[in-house]
């Protein structure tokens, strides 16, 4: 059995308690080294064999799961985050399907979700924006040619980019150029959670400035958005003159 297990978004106490007793009765374990907190290895068992997926290919990380469920093992394969979020993991559960190997998935927290308590923020803020745009920047591999940053930048919602830190001069251009202004409020936030995190408040126009000054390059989320700004409406949720299932307007 190959269990797919989201590491969370990088405190080892941010993974889930089903995530970590699968690690914690795991054979086997298979981790994205390059993203992946080393810290939450403290829940191995000590005979546990551990793999950095980082120094492997597809091809090898199967090989290891198809070996350790000939000698019916149990693997842990250790996504950072959440693995539905470009985790690959597609590509793998198909290649498990043909080996009529058994797996599951454990759900973890998005890096989205820790940058977003890092800020202390909302995404979804009323008369504000009620959409989240989760991206990224077209780099060395493309992007479907209607999910161009420029195209959706023109709906003006919140924007959470991931894998584009390296990429910030072309963010800032065609974010400008689908419709959001320059002074539009954006954020970085390395390493959510980790005990090494950092937030750099900035606007969209000043994004490249700003990473390059603070020396980020890797290992970060890119937020930008008018969630980010001071003005919203109240919620009707708990406004006392909306009716709701559960409680009737105050007159």
């Amino acid at each position: 059995m190959v269990h797919f297990v989201g590491a969370g978004c990088g405190a080892p106490d941010l993974i889930t308690v089903r995530g970590a007793k699968l690690l914690s009765e795991a054979d086997v374990i298979i981790y994205a080294g390059s993203l992946v907190n080393p810290a939450l290895l403290a829940y191995a068992k000590e005979d546990c064999e551990i793999h950095d997926s980082a120094k492997m290919t597809l091809e090898q990380v199967i090989e290891v799961m198809k070996s350790a469920e000939a000698q019916g093992k149990t693997t842990v394969r250790l996504h950072t985050g959440d693995s539905s979020i470009y985790g690959a993991v597609r590509e793998q559960f198909d290649k498990l399907i043909e080996l009529g190997i058994e797996y599951d998935v454990c759900p973890g927290v998005s890096s989205m979700s820790g940058a977003a308590a890092a800020l202390k923020a909302e995404y979804t803020l009323p008369e504000v924006s009620q959409t989240v745009i989760v991206t990224r920047m077209e780099g060395r591999t493309p992007v479907p040619e209607k999910e161009k940053l420029r195209l959706l930048a023109s709906h003006g919602a919140t924007m959470v980019l991931f894998l584009s830190v390296g990429l910030l001069d072309g963010v800032q251009r065609e974010l400008m150029a689908g419709g959001y202004a320059p002074e539009t409020p954006a954020a970085i936030v390395y390493k959510a959670s980790w005990p090494d995190e950092k937030i750099f408040r900035c606007r969209l126009c000043d994004l490249k400035d700003t990473a390059e000054k603070n020396n980020v390059k890797k290992t970060a989320l890119i937020l930008v958005g008018h969630f980010l700004g001071d003005e919203y409406a109240r919620s009707k949720l708990y406004d006392p003159a909306f009716t709701t299932e559960f409680r009737e307007a105050e007159k």
